[in-house]
């Protein structure tokens, strides 16, 4: 399949439902090219709001906006709305429990080359701790296009963090997917790979390595973080007895942070989490920094033995 970015599938899936619903409102923050929303604000100028770099107000008028019944989307960059508008979206959308989805673009280390002020790797950590807020990390372009129809008929406020580039399908054309709900990708018994957004692709890739080595493994796809699913987290640790999470942001706080809370307490097994260290992270692009940081294929294969071979006493 060609490969696709997330934020032009989840702007071409939102124009598409929005010419037949004009409570489908889109906020902006200067960010029609990084947010592939030029199209959106052409064709449907009277559903479109551009506030210039001022995420706070773009939050702020998105709420707005919901509490008069639209459906808002506030769009932009991932690093300045779940940092700069952390009180915004806590208060403002997540209190408030108004219908706003912050889609967060360029999540990560998407703009790798522009340095720490652009990274966005503490998003899933701060949205996460916020009540009222759901978070998701959509994997692929046909997973996104998906998950803005289940967005859409869902009125929580949530996060939704995409990346910037155009990355691997994962999934074939309409996939199965519900909030809440792991996906399964493969099946094995030595070790559970549990990843989210874009680094399932490369989880994949690992586990095809793996299998040539003799080692299977279960690769499993938590787009929802949150609400997450617990009984999936469980059964994994229970059939595997190994956990390996995997996800483009700090080692605190993120996916690793939310099923380590719940092995903790429900199912204590061996895991690992593999994500960004807690430094400010070098420049580069993401791919680069994917290597560079252990988080392509080689990097979680060898994470994987890692944690295979402290069980076994190596």
């Amino acid at each position: 399949m060609t490969a696709k970015a997330c934020r032009v599938a989840f702007s071409e899936a939102l124009l598409e439902r929005a010419r037949q619903d004009s409570n489908i409102v889109v906020v902006a923050t200067d960010s029609r090219g990084s947010a592939a929303i030029g199209a959106f604000a052409d064709e449907l100028p009277e559903q479109f709001v551009e506030v210039g770099i001022a995420e706070q107000n773009a939050v702020g008028i998105a709420a707005g906006l919901a509490a008069s019944g639209k459906q808002a989307f506030a769009i932009g960059p991932a690093s300045f709305y779940s940092m700069r508008a952390a009180e915004q979206v806590k208060v403002d959308v997540a209190y408030s429990n108004v219908n706003v989805k912050i889609v967060g673009i360029s999540g990560g280390i998407s703009y790798g080359a522009l340095g720490a002020t652009h990274h966005s790797v503490q998003d899933i950590a701060l949205m996460r701790a916020i009540p009222g807020i759901d978070v998701i990390l959509p994997a692929d372009a046909n997973q996104t296009e998906t998950l803005v129809a289940k967005l859409l008929d869902n009125p929580r406020p949530a996060y939704i963090r995409i990346g910037r580039g155009a990355v691997n399908a994962v999934y074939e054309k309409n996939p199965g997917c519900s909030i809440g709900k792991a996906n399964i990708l493969c099946e094995g018994g030595d070790i559970a790979i549990l990843a989210c957004g874009e680094t399932l692709w490369y989880a994949i890739e690992a586990a095809n390595i793996l299998a040539q080595e003799g080692i299977h493994a279960t690769v499993m796809d938590l787009f929802s973080v949150k609400p997450i699913d617990r009984e999936a987290v469980i059964d994994a640790a229970k059939k595997c007895g190994r956990i390996l999470t995997v996800e483009e942001h700090s080692i605190y706080g993120g996916l690793g942070g939310t099923v380590s809370e719940i092995l903790s307490q429900e199912c204590p097994v061996p895991m690992k989490i593999l994500g960004l260290p807690d430094t400010h992270l070098i420049n580069g692009s993401s791919q680069y920094l994917y290597g560079y940081y252990g988080l392509d294929a080689e990097g979680i294969a060898r994470g994987a033995k890692a944690l295979l071979a402290e069980r076994d006493g190596r």
